[in-house]
């Protein structure tokens, strides 16, 4: 295999597969990619980690085409440190791939690519397009709710599913770690009615989020109860689902809380995050005491001491105390894009709703803190 290639065009695409590579890998193929170079003049780059796998097509000017497989981080590191705007040269053969560069020159050792194991789609019945913008809201409206809880697998990524609202048929996206929920809902997509529930990946999600920072139009998804593929410009991402049922996570949406305060997301988020700082780091508790127009953060802390913030805000119901653990309410202040923001509450006990309005596509539940 022989092939010239742009440096920056190299590696923007190896920064895109790289990061699939698990830093340590016992099965030493897992750390390479797979280059392979044809006659018509791409490079396809692959790298996968059993569960995930990016595949990126890039141009160049092939001498003779063939496969290998190379360190993906090695590969990476090398392409970042070479100058900028000078060609890159990749030759494999006989267990050795060199890579040129001006005057640069290294020699890797190669594994071959029959032991390169890849990731079978099978059938993926069900097919749609996302545009880029609406699902960067997606997943970045409700990937922060991700449990990291290993026991609890069912809940480390975003549930996908379509369903019924007033305003039609819609697709959701939602994520709870127990604490917190988040849910996002849009249009349902033409060609998504028949499918079928799905937990993708907290790492397929941080993958195809990097992707879609460099996209633009829209992102073919195909998908079926076992695998996710996602086509956006000349990048393929392929995931395993997670084989679990997420919970009806429906029940948890508080339906009957009366009191309604209104305030300004980003005084909020400022006066939860300035009262926080002598949270303990176990607790992370804030106490939010609502009276008429206004609200009072105060945290308390054994070894720090006490911190109070007072800040204006809509509210004519009965006067009452919340605590919220700091982080996670941070966490939902800092999603909401406009100048209002809803909490709608019970009591000390209950579950809070969080949203902008009614008609607001995203929605936040908070469960509370004693304090």
């Amino acid at each position: 295999m022989k092939a010239t290639i742009e440096r920056a065009v190299l590696l923007k695409s190896l920064g895109h597969v790289q990061s699939v590579v698990e830093r340590r890998n016992t099965i030493p193929i897992l750390s390479n990619v797979l280059i392979e170079a044809d006659a018509s003049g791409q490079l396809k780059l692959m790298a996968t980690d059993l569960d995930l796998q990016v595949v990126e097509t890039i141009a160049a000017k092939v001498e003779t085409p063939g496969t290998t497989t190379v360190s993906a981080h090695t590969l990476f590191e090398i392409a970042r440190k070479l100058p900028e705007g000078t060609e890159v040269s990749l030759a494999a053969a006989e267990g050795k791939m060199q890579v040129k560069a001006g005057r640069s020159n290294f020699n890797l050792p190669t594994l071959p690519r029959d032991d390169f194991p890849v990731i079978a789609e099978g059938d993926l019945p069900t097919n749609f397009e996302l545009p880029v913008a609406e699902l960067i809201q997606i997943i970045d409206k409700t990937r922060f709710a991700i449990s990291t809880e290993e026991t609890r697998y069912y809940l480390n990524g975003i549930f996908l599913h379509v369903a019924e609202d007033a305003s039609g048929p819609v697709l959701k996206a939602a994520a709870t770690d127990g604490h917190r929920l988040a849910r996002y809902t849009v249009t349902r997509p033409d060609g998504a009615s028949s499918m079928p529930d799905v937990i993708v990946p907290r790492k397929c999600v941080g993958e195809i989020r990097k992707l879609l920072d460099e996209a633009e139009g829209n992102v073919e998804i195909s998908l079926s109860a076992s695998k996710i593929r996602f086509q956006l410009g000349n990048a393929v991402l392929t995931s395993k689902l997670i084989d679990g049922t997420f919970p009806d996570y429906s029940r948890v949406i508080p339906t009957a809380n009366d009191k309604l305060l209104k305030v300004d997301p980003k005084s909020l988020f400022q006066g939860v995050d300035r009262v926080s700082t002598i949270a303990s780091e176990k607790t992370r508790a804030v106490k939010v005491g609502l009276d008429k127009d206004r609200i009072t953060l105060s945290v308390t802390s054994p070894e720090n001491g006490t911190a109070a913030e007072e800040l204006a805000a809509a509210y004519d119901s009965d006067a009452m105390e919340i605590g919220f653990n700091a982080r996670y309410l941070s966490d939902i202040l800092g999603q909401v894009d406009g100048d209002n923001v809803e909490l709608h509450l019970a009591d000390a006990n209950a579950p809070t709703l969080i949203r902008e309005s009614e008609k607001s596509p995203a929605l936040y539940v908070l469960m509370p803190m004693r304090v």
